[in-house]
Order: C-alpha cells, then structure tokens, then sequence
C-alpha cells in the first residue's frame, strides 16, 4: 500500500497560498492586512505561475516513470518573497540508465514550462498597460530577455521613451515562468540543462560547469548579485554529473533535436539582469 503524499500536498498548498499573497500584493492599492478578502486578488498570478511550474515538475515526473527511474512526486517551496515561492523540484531516487532517458527527463520540464510561460505571457502582455515613466518610480524593473522582448513588441509594441508597460499579472507569471526556464536550462551539475549537456559531452561537461559558475560569478559583480549566490550553490550542490548506466546507447536524432532546442530555449530566455529596482 502507498503511502499518502501528505508532505507534497500540505507544500503544495501552502506554496499556493504564498503565491497568492504575492500576487495580491502586486496589484496596485491592494492591502490584504487590512482587506484579508482582497487576498483572491492574487488569484490570476498564483493559478498560472502555479499551472507552468506544475507542468515543469510533472513532465519530469512523468517522463522519469516512462523510463523506469524513480522519482519523487514535486516538492514545491514556499516563501515570502517577491512570487511567493523559491520554486519546485522532483528528487531522483535511481540512476539513469542511457543518455535518451536523460535527455528525454532533462528537457521536458523546461519544453513544457516555456510552453505555457509563452502562451500566458501573450495572454497577460495583451491586457497590461502603457503608463507613464512617473507611475512606475520606486517600482521593481523586469529585465526583458530575446524572446520576452520580442513577444512585447509583437503584442504591445515599443512604448514611448516617457512610458513603460505595466504588467499585467497573468503576463508577470508568464515573465516569471520563462526566468525559472532559463535558470534551470543553465548547463552546470545536475540542472536539467547539466543533464542534456552530459549527455552530449560526458566528462568534458564538468569544464564547461567550471566555465559556467566562474561566468555567473563574474555576472554577479557586474549585472544581478544572485548570480554570484547562484554560481556559490552551484559548487556547493557539485558540478559532477553522475554516470547514466549505459553510456553506449547512442542518441537518435529527435534527441539530438531536444538538446538542440532546449539550448535554443536558454539563449532567447537568459536575462543578465533579471531586476533592477527603479529610483
């Protein structure tokens, strides 16, 4: 008899209920401490940044069951931060037996949270709103990186010098969904972008971490200063990948094209400087 998932159910909603205060509190004049009920306001951001790292988790999940590596259920992290959470992982409880299963699990979380961080990203940028440099003081800027620029300039266009775009909290999900994407498709350790790497370079992928954690260093004295904590618990957590159990198993061509795009993927979403806080 399995044992009920009670610790990732009693997360899970209690990572719901962090994002939605989150959310609650980035709609403009909304005091939830004095209004509690105004906390559904939150609704719109909490369900769709909920939903995109739902499906990142999942697809892991599930992707790991189709190969026969055990896995653990999501375990998402709540906190009382600017999204309400610090995000959500799946815990891998055997080896990995070729480099197709590890393509296969490393590239279908971050395919199928872009995937809806894209698409809610449309949807919210259609409803945000242009407003005047002088509302946004003292605010919080998004970095915009290739794609997010680009799909704001398909769907909104280019705003005036004296205007910026609010975002609409559906769209800030969305903008949030395609950061965490880029985070994880970062090619260091056991990153979902560490085990596609790995599996095209095997030994050779532990310089490229080496590589990698020395340019987020440098990126966080210049740029975001998270990238430099990003960099230090990247050594901590370790850049050697573990071997997959048969190594000779060739990749076919629909995974060298996974790879591929997933590399694509951390290009057109990597921001060197995710936030700046306006004067």
């Amino acid at each position: 008899m399995k044992k009920f998932p009670s610790l990732h159910l009693v997360l899970f909603i209690l990572t719901f209920l962090s994002m939605l205060v989150a959310g609650a509190l980035f709609q403009k004049g909304v005091d939830i401490f004095n209004e509690p009920r105004k906390i559904l306001e939150g609704l719109p951001f909490a369900l769709t940044l909920m939903v995109i790292l739902l499906s990142h988790e999942l697809s892991h999940y599930f992707t790991s069951k189709k190969h026969h590596t055990k896995a653990t259920l999501p375990y998402f992290i709540p906190a009382p931060s600017l999204i309400g959470t610090f995000g959500a992982f799946i815990k891998m409880k055997s080896p990995i037996i070729t480099r197709k299963a590890l393509i296969d699990i490393g590239a279908s979380g971050p395919i199928a949270g872009f995937i809806l961080s894209v698409i809610a990203a449309i949807v919210g940028l259609h409803y945000s709103s242009v407003v005047s440099v002088a509302e946004t003081s003292g605010g919080l800027r998004l970095g915009d990186s290739i794609l997010f620029s680009l799909l704001t300039r398909v769907v909104i266009g280019t705003p005036p010098d004296s205007c910026d775009i609010l975002l609409h909290p559906v769209a800030f999900a969305g903008w949030i969904g395609l950061f965490v994407t880029s985070l994880n498709l970062i090619p260091i350790g056991q990153l979902d972008g560490g085990h596609i790497a790995y599996a095209f370079l095997r030994e050779r992928h532990r310089v490229l971490s080496i590589v990698l954690v020395v340019t987020l260093l440098v990126l966080g004295l210049f740029f975001w200063e998270m990238w430099a904590v990003w960099g230090a618990l990247m050594i901590v957590l370790g850049l050697r990948h573990p071997p997959v159990i048969y190594w000779e198993v060739p990749l076919d061509r629909k995974r060298k094209i996974a790879g591929a795009l997933a590399f694509i993927i951390f290009i057109i979403t990597f921001m060197p400087s995710p936030f700046t806080i306006l004067d």
